[in-house]
């Protein structure tokens, strides 16, 4: 596997969402590897390893995918949820009276 590609993990999740009408490519996989080497490279589609086969292509197939909302599905399918910002406790909730800029007490004069 090399640096930029999904793991067989990643692929078995992914792959399901891949299947379909707009998939007529023989090597899905091979596609999304190109597109997210494309992605994490910050290449441009003219500038695609030959691996990958013609940019063209392979550029002409993502733009079909994003019309028709399966980088969508894909990226809510392998999201992970994040619960934390729903989460509320006291900290959130109460403040201490200085964090809103009360005067502090002045000590009192000794008589």
């Amino acid at each position: 596997m090399r640096r930029h590609e999904l793991s067989e993990h990643e692929w078995n999740a992914v792959e399901p969402l891949t299947l379909g009408r707009l998939s007529r490519g023989r090597d899905n996989r091979l596609f999304v590897n190109a597109v997210l080497y494309r992605v994490r490279t910050g290449i441009s589609w003219r500038d695609l390893p030959e691996r990958f086969g013609p940019w063209n292509t392979v550029a002409r197939r993502f733009r079909r995918w994003a019309q028709a909302g399966v980088w969508e599905a894909l990226f809510q399918a392998v999201q992970e949820p994040d619960y934390a910002w729903v989460l509320v406790d006291s900290t959130t909730v109460k403040a201490h009276k200085a964090a809103a800029g009360s005067k502090k007490a002045r000590p009192r004069p000794k008589d």
